[in-house]
């Protein structure tokens, strides 16, 4: 038997008598490990066009996955964003652990005429059972009707319609009740920032309402503007 009859030994990839194949495959077959991002240097403008090319709103957690960052930097970040924001036509809206772009309150007529967006006009009823959410929110159907003391479906299916009131879960009471809460679309009809941008209430009726054991809410502090005619069904 010649040299090139003679069967080769086998052999791992990198040792002599391993063939080109053999290595390679080898090398294939090699389990590889999780790549992590490369951490990305996250300033107020890359964070304002991630934010203007988002189409939802992004969880804070998520930037920080997103940027290879840790949460209190996406929080600086938020901050200064927020800061230099101040005076242009963005704003930053903060909802809880969420975040988003929106246009300045200011800009809302010119925007609106734009979008061919008419003015928000709610019923007296619609705007009490808004303002009673905004103030007592997470809240259930039955809570807003006790404040009211009247039916609020109709009122309630006009708001959630408008995405002005929107469905937080549901409550840990029997028949597991929808916990209804504001959302983005609130903030920005009325320009505020964040919810702690609501306006105090009106001293009698937060003392009233003490009174009653019921967190305070108010109807006065969403202002006269949102006032309208709508439909007059709405209890």
């Amino acid at each position: 038997m010649n040299e090139e009859e003679r069967p080769r030994a086998p052999g791992r990839a990198g040792e002599a008598g391993a063939r080109p194949e053999e290595a390679s495959a080898s090398s294939a077959e090699a389990p590889a490990g999780p790549v992590e991002p490369a951490t990305i240097e996250l300033t107020p403008a890359l964070l304002e066009a991630l934010l203007f090319v988002a189409e939802r709103p992004l969880h804070r957690r998520e930037i920080a996955q997103l940027a290879g960052v840790d949460r209190a930097t996406v929080d600086a970040c938020l901050g200064d964003l927020e800061v230099e924001l101040a005076g242009r036509g963005l704003r930053l809206l903060l909802d809880g652990d969420r975040v988003e772009l929106a246009t300045a309150p200011e800009a809302s007529v010119l925007v609106g005429r734009y979008l061919g967006v008419d003015a928000l006009r709610l019923s007296p009823a619609a705007l009490e059972t808004l303002a009673i959410v905004a103030y007592r929110q997470p809240i259930t159907r039955a809570g807003i009707e006790r404040i009211r003391g009247v039916d609020s479906s109709s009122a309630l299916r006009s708001l959630l319609h408008r995405r002005l009131v929107v469905e937080l879960g549901r409550a840990e009471l029997p028949g597991r009740p929808y916990l209804y809460g504001t959302g983005f679309e609130f903030l920005e009809r009325f320009g505020l920032t964040s919810l702690a941008e609501l306006p105090p209430l009106d001293p009698d009726v937060a003392a009233r309402l003490a009174e009653e054991g019921i967190a305070p809410v108010g109807v006065e502090a969403l202002g006269d503007e949102a006032a309208g005619d709508e439909a007059a069904g709405d209890e």
